[in-house]
């Protein structure tokens, strides 16, 4: 089948390359000539795990062009696959999706079904058709689909190859089996739907998600004031079928591209009709304040962190990518700073995409234990598997103070114990065991 694709961004270039994976012949779109030259060299433009090697795999059926005009107008099948960021005001930017939505009336020559991938706000499907429609420069039948992603950065290959469920909203049985011919080689179930309801699973599943994020965070919280353990909380909730054991990991909130947009978006839109998603609101506040807990958790040890040498451990909001979009380092590293602390930082893949926020005010090192040497103290942000097989001694011997506060409970407490070192995690007990403790 002939399937272009508008956008080579996470949704955009997983689904094309992983498209072609299963056969299809797949033509990417962006306006970017440099990134299009990249990929034509088979090569990723964004950080993904395996997404190099699929690409280098599949080149025959893959193109990357900048010519919509070509791509489009004899596709079987387009997908839009472009971002839609935030607004200030919380809702969902859409200029990117109705600008390929008149692209791709201005286009076909062809009948064809375009397929919505970008996540977007309920009843932008229904727009979306009437927008194409209505500039139609052809006389073609267009048949509009919801087909949300349900990727996850860092796994985006897997979860697409090998996803849960694929969801098509439909207003027409005919869009339902073109794209059912399209997932034919696809071992998931589909679920079928009109177009809002799809375009409400996926925002739906998001901010469920995020919810269950920001509830263990609060429980992990409150296993501090009382002298819980969350981790052992967590196990014991994990085990009910009912909740899983899935996003019960304790930490310093959720980031990256999806949740924080997401949240907000449905929130906004509730809003605007007038109702209040109280549960998606209080998620949202939840995780903007756990974003601050290790630096309010810094006071217990120093007034002031003038003058400090503050080692930092992860700059992405999640391993496994170098994506910073809502990482809780783009919070506290700017406090640092303020309060005039020397910050020296460290992440295998994302100190490059900080360098361009922080060039100067902040110094980037290659490895661990440069990072953590001489420092007053240690912020673990992103739990790296670096981070997790670190041998904990060496935060005593390297640093000036080892003071490691742990945003995302990287080691075991009976590990800390073991260490001459104060470390200080989240819904744990706190491990006092420097020879000298701090006042």
């Amino acid at each position: 089948m002939r399937i272009a694709v508008a956008g080579t961004g996470y949704v955009g270039l997983v689904t094309g390359v992983c498209l072609a994976e299963h056969g299809h012949n797949v033509t990417c779109v962006d306006i970017d000539d440099k990134k299009v030259a990249i990929m034509k060299n088979g090569v990723s433009p964004i950080y993904e795990p395996g997404l190099d090697e699929l690409m280098l795999k599949n080149m025959d059926r893959l193109e990357f062009t900048t010519d919509y005009l070509s791509a489009y107008k004899a596709a079987d099948v387009i997908f839009i696959g472009v971002g839609t960021p935030e607004k200030h005001d919380g809702s969902a930017n859409l200029n990117y999706v109705y600008g390929v939505a008149e692209q791709i009336a201005k286009s076909i020559e062809n009948d064809c079904v375009v397929v919505v991938k970008s996540t977007v706000p309920i009843g932008t499907n229904d727009k979306i058709e009437e927008m194409i429609k209505n500039n139609l420069t052809h006389n073609v039948n267009v048949y509009v689909a919801s087909n949300p992603e349900f990727l996850s950065q860092g796994t985006a290959v897997r979860d697409t190859l090998q996803t849960s469920r694929i969801v098509i909203g439909v207003e027409e049985e005919y869009a339902g089996e073109i794209l059912k011919e399209v997932y034919k080689d696809f071992k998931a179930p589909i679920v079928v739907t009109n177009r809002k309801s799809a375009e409400m699973i996926k925002y739906a599943s998001n901010d469920f998600l995020a919810l269950k994020i920001s509830f263990i965070n609060e429980i992990a919280n409150l296993c501090e004031i009382i002298g819980a353990d969350i981790e052992e909380v967590a196990l014991g909730m994990g085990y009910d079928g009912r909740i899983g054991n899935r996003f019960l990991n304790a930490g310093i909130g959720y980031g990256g591209s999806c949740f924080p947009k997401d949240t907000k978006a449905l929130h906004w839109l509730a809003n605007f009709h007038d109702y209040e998603l109280k549960t998606v609101k209080a998620a949202i506040d939840v995780n903007e304040n756990q974003k601050l807990k290790l630096i309010k958790k810094s006071r217990r040890y120093y007034d002031s962190l003038k003058g400090l040498n503050i080692a930092v451990l992860g700059l992405t909001f999640k391993p496994g990518t170098d994506d910073l979009r809502e990482a809780p380092t783009l919070v506290n590293i700017p406090l640092m700073l303020e309060d005039g602390g020397n910050v020296k930082a460290w992440d295998p893949v994302g100190s490059d995409n900080f360098k361009k926020l922080y060039p100067n005010e902040v110094s980037y090192y290659g490895s661990i234990e440069e990072t953590i040497k001489d420092a007053d103290i240690c912020f673990i942000f992103t739990e790296w598997d670096e981070v997790k097989d670190f041998d904990l001694a060496k935060y005593s011997q390297l640093m000036k103070n080892p003071i490691v506060l742990d945003g995302r409970n990287c080691y075991e407490i009976n590990q800390a114990k073991k260490a001459n070192i104060i470390y200080d995690s989240i819904g744990r007990e706190t491990v006092y065991n420097l020879e000298t403790i701090l006042v």
